[in-house]
């Protein structure tokens, strides 16, 4: 299996957007419910979001239900995180993974 790779991170201010990417090659990607993890310093690992190989009805965690949208393209080997409404504790690295397989994370900073 191919380990993805995350992109799309960077800094904005509080109310602004942003959008992830997780790539990775192969059918296996295509074909794996994706799921997006974020870990501030000093905190947790926390699930954000879970979307399935059809990219139906994902799930969310409350602290980001209404503001972060997951979607994929498998066409692409892509899944997007939109992530809109963003607020300064939503800073943090965030992973995608697969299976067992996890990116290195792209760091998202959200000022005041």
């Amino acid at each position: 299996q191919v380990q993805p790779v995350e992109s799309g991170g960077g800094s904005v201010q509080a109310g602004g957007s942003l959008r992830l990417s997780c790539t990775a090659s192969g059918s296996t990607f295509t074909s794996s419910t994706v799921e997006w993890y974020r870990q501030a310093p000093g905190k947790e690992r926390e699930l954000v979001g879970i979307i399935d190989w059809k990219g139906v009805d994902p799930f969310y965690a409350g602290s980001v239900e209404g503001r972060f949208f997951l979607s994929r393209d498998n066409t692409k080997n892509t899944v997007y995180l939109q992530m809109d409404r963003l607020k300064p504790e939503d800073s943090a690295v965030y992973f995608c993974t697969y299976g067992d397989n996890w990116g290195q994370g792209t760091q998202v900073t959200v000022s005041p």
